[in-house]
């Protein structure tokens, strides 16, 4: 049986989770399903071995007992990257690693759904681009695509005329207030051009960010304010960087968001206490803010995460954070699972 192979038009659209979902669905129909990732992407590196998390999940989800080099036998790391353009790798050795490394999972089940990269085109320096895996291990391709503006369909075109075999696409956490227009105008418009639409899912608070308590985990932040509640979801971000009055007016526009600024911007931390859109404020430079301020966040409702690290770095960590988005849990694969089959036709698939 052919590989599903998974790919998606930019990263944070919920393509792990969608991936190793579509993996669990044929596992409980009975079918006998392997993993497989080509590039190790997401990578973190908590005990000095740098590792990605995506086929950790799916090992744990589909109950697979490999090792994670055999699942994922490229590590797309910056030091990879480095040797790559020095000429230090081999191309041709590398795309033949992939090959058989999926052929040796491919001999053990039925059915393998293999993850792309963080986007189409990472890779490319290796000829191991997401076309070209796909073309490599001969695999029917599902885009997974974001959708909130009709000008989204350009990158949706210019990702799927890219693969030969395509199974179609499937919009992932589309909201209410963009239902209509997608499946109105953007939807017949791509099946017009001969872009199968598998389905669209829903936008589902839980799955489309992080909590704040999550948040903080990830970024080794303190807790400032204990006596408020950390449940609530970010999806975004700001950067408080302007002054209080315009700040203000920048900061009521948004919906849950976390705003990122140094800890002795008070009256930034101020203004942004202001906004019901906010939903924690995230304080850079292991600067303690003012008993006034911690006190009006207790009042208003709204965590306060101190971190050690600079507000650009701060910002890159929860850019990371936001973007992989709430993959990295059995749970959001399982309801990942029964959105895919309340909303995706996968009945052909391999057809």
């Amino acid at each position: 049986m052919n590989p599903i192979f998974v790919t998606s038009t930019e990263e944070g659209t919920g393509k792990t989770a969608i991936a190793i979902a579509i993996a669990s669905l044929a596992a409980d129909d009975g079918t006998d399903v392997g993993y497989f990732k080509p590039k190790g992407t997401r990578l973190r590196s908590p005990v000095g071995k740098t590792r990605d998390e995506d086929p950790l999940l799916a090992m744990e989800v589909l109950g697979l007992d490999a090792d994670l080099e055999a699942l994922e036998p490229v590590v797309y790391s910056p030091a990879f990257i480095e040797e790559a353009l020095r000429g230090q790798v081999d191309s041709e050795e590398i795309r033949q690693r992939v090959r058989d490394h999926y052929d040796a999972v491919a001999a053990d089940h039925d059915l393998v759904v293999v993850e792309g990269g963080g986007c189409p085109s990472t890779g490319g320096i290796v000829g191991l681009t997401d076309p070209d895996v796909a073309d490599l291990l001969d695999a029917r391709t599902v885009v997974v695509a974001h959708y909130s503006q009709p000008g989204d369909v350009d990158d949706v075109l210019a990702t799927a005329r890219r693969f030969d075999d395509l199974a179609g696409v499937a919009f992932n956490a589309v909201g209410d207030a963009d239902f209509e227009s997608l499946t109105t105008d953007a939807v017949p418009f791509l099946e017009g051009e001969g872009i199968p639409v598998l389905g669209v899912v829903p936008r589902v608070t839980e799955l489309a960010g992080v909590t704040v308590e999550e948040l903080s985990e990830a970024l080794g932040g303190e807790l400032l304010t204990p006596d408020v509640p950390t449940d609530g979801f970010v999806e975004r971000f700001t950067v408080g960087a302007m002054g209080s009055d315009s700040a203000l007016r920048h900061f009521r526009r948004l919906r849950e968001a976390a705003m990122v600024t140094g800890g002795d911007r008070s009256e930034v931390q101020t203004a942004a206490l202001e906004a019901p859109g906010i939903e924690c404020l995230v304080l850079t430079g292991g600067l303690r803010p003012s008993n006034a301020v911690l006190g009006k966040a207790t009042e208003a409702g709204v965590p306060v995460v101190l971190v050690q690290s600079d507000t650009k770095t701060t910002v890159d960590r929860v850019e990371g954070v936001l973007s992989t988005g709430r993959t990295s849990d059995v749970e959001t694969v399982g309801r990942m699972a029964d959105l895919l089959g309340d909303h995706v036709d996968l009945a052909d698939l391999n057809g």
